[in-house]
């Protein structure tokens, strides 16, 4: 057995502190799904736009009203989801310098204020579908159910919005109340 020494500067590799961690699938729901349909209808939807305009050079006129419609579609579906984690924007800088009561009680107005924000745009939308009586331009379908696709997820954000509000009202805390309690780990970095 011969053992071969390292040349010299050259260190043992050393594991990575920027390994891949197992990836965390346990805050997704069956509901989540839809969003990921949509988003890869949208996909295909905007190849065969790509493929028929630049390629075969004769364009398909209703990809591009269909794929405005499928983004509006992702951008509120996926907002379902980030309002059930609790993950839109928001501004945390100002809330380290604050005392706990201070930011339990800017916890409850962010909350009040998102719940009557999604009820509003709710009820908004609802009334502007039912207005509505237009047809979509390339193809012959209603351009309310757009608006009514918007309406209920607003209505959802809302119904999230409320879980969100009763949940930091009952337990005290909050991402934002005590970000030391939900801090992600950072081991080895």
């Amino acid at each position: 057995m011969s053992s071969v020494e390292p040349e010299r500067g050259v260190r043992a590799e050393e594991p990575s502190p920027l390994q891949d961690e197992p990836v965390d699938l346990s805050d997704l729901r069956w509901s989540d799904g839809v969003v990921l349909v949509v988003f890869w209808v949208l996909a295909g939807v905007v190849f065969l736009q790509f493929l028929t305009r630049y390629v075969l050079n004769d364009s398909l006129g209703w990809t591009e009203e269909i794929a405005r419609f499928l983004l509006i579609a992702v951008t509120f579906v996926g907002s379902i989801m980030a309002a059930r984690k609790e993950s839109h924007i928001a501004v945390e800088l100002f809330y380290r310098y604050f005392t706990r009561p201070i930011r339990f009680v800017l916890q409850i107005v962010v909350d009040v204020v998102s719940l009557a924000f999604y009820v509003t745009m709710t009820w908004l939308c609802i009334s502007l579908a039912g207005r509505t009586q237009q047809k979509m331009v390339s193809i012959d379908l209603p351009k309310s159910w757009v608006y009514w696709l918007v309406a209920v997820s607003l209505a959802l954000m809302a119904v999230w919005a409320l879980a969100a509000l009763v949940r930091h009202l009952r337990t005290g805390t909050s991402r934002l109340i005590d970000p030391e309690r939900f801090a992600v780990s950072t081991k080895g970095v």
